[in-house]
């Protein structure tokens, strides 16, 4: 019987405790959580204090003042549960909210530059083709990161990812592998080479790079040479135009580049970079409904044969 009620003590969890202690745990003070929650600090202590009872165990260090300045074991493990227990609450909020609106036939998709220009147009038009009734809105952002966010919380039921993903209650689906290229001017001399760039010769050449990531440079480091960076730019277009313009060669993602530019030559390299894995990612705990099963299956034919056409 003692072990039944221990068993059951859980249930007088409520999710304001758990997201108290979540972001608690985030934010590293109770002042912090309190101003981020819209509650006042002896609130925020009142909730982490009753979860303490429930569970039983402490679940945060504290200091003078009622500062929580880090969880304990107990509280990790705690969070750890919670933090599931937040998402599927999400989850549920969000097919809910879905249906209230009469948005079943909407699907919200997150989406970065690279892989955006080469699959959302093909996916528009195919949708309109098919006549599925469906309508597509888009999130856009230059990182992963924010449009995770907003698929944890329900904003999304979709988006556009590269492996590898934070943890969260992510499912994933491999689209293609997107391969790194060397770009260069139509005119550069190196577009007339007929043997692969050496690393030595890539450590030479003025590069253009990305400014979201680091890859280019890391791979770079990884076979021992510095990257001759000349410079870092947040947006693919412009990276390619400077390649086309000789101001230097540009290493980024196949994705990135319109592949019927005339004025660009991409350039063999004797050892290529890693591919990077474009993802697509939806809410693990929440049930696709018809229309994003379709915008599924849609986006994964299209990345089927992009994926053909990637240099090898």
């Amino acid at each position: 019987m003692e072990a039944r009620s221990n068993g059951l003590r859980w249930l007088g969890v409520e999710l304001r405790h758990l997201l108290a202690l979540q972001t608690v745990a985030e934010e590293g003070s109770l002042a912090a959580a309190a101003r981020k929650l819209g509650y006042s600090q002896p609130a925020i202590g009142q909730q982490i204090s009753s979860l303490e009872q429930i569970v039983g165990s402490r679940l945060v260090e504290r200091r003078t003042g009622g500062r929580a300045v880090k969880l304990t074991e107990a509280g990790e493990r705690v969070l750890a549960h919670g933090a599931a227990m937040l998402a599927r609450a999400q989850a549920a909020e969000a097919e809910l909210r879905a249906l209230r609106d009469g948005a079943a036939g909407t699907v919200r998709l997150g989406t970065t530059q690279s892989v955006g220009a080469r699959v959302v147009p093909e996916l528009l038009r195919r949708l309109d083709n098919v006549g599925a009734g469906i309508t597509l809105e888009l999130a856009e952002a230059t990182t992963d990161e924010p449009l995770l966010a907003q698929l944890e919380s329900g904003e999304l039921e979709l988006t556009f990812a590269f492996a590898p993903l934070r943890p969260g209650p992510f499912a994933t689906l491999e689209l293609l592998r997107d391969p790194y290229v060397l770009l260069v001017a139509k005119t550069s001399p190196l577009a007339e080479r007929r043997r692969p760039l050496s690393l030595r010769g890539l450590a030479s050449t003025p590069l253009l790079v990305c400014r979201q990531g680091d890859a280019a440079e890391a791979f770079c480091r990884a076979h021992g040479i510095a990257a001759k960076v000349r410079h870092r730019i947040d947006d693919n277009e412009l990276l390619v135009s400077l390649a086309a313009a000789g101001v230097g060669a540009a290493l980024l993602p196949q994705l990135a580049v319109d592949p019927r530019r005339p004025d660009v030559v991409a350039v063999e390299l004797a050892v290529k970079p890693p591919s990077r894995s474009a993802l697509l990612v939806r809410h693990q705990d929440r049930e696709p409904t018809e229309a994003v099963r379709v915008v599924i299956e849609t986006i994964q034919t299209i990345g089927g044969e992009l994926d053909a056409q990637m240099p090898t």
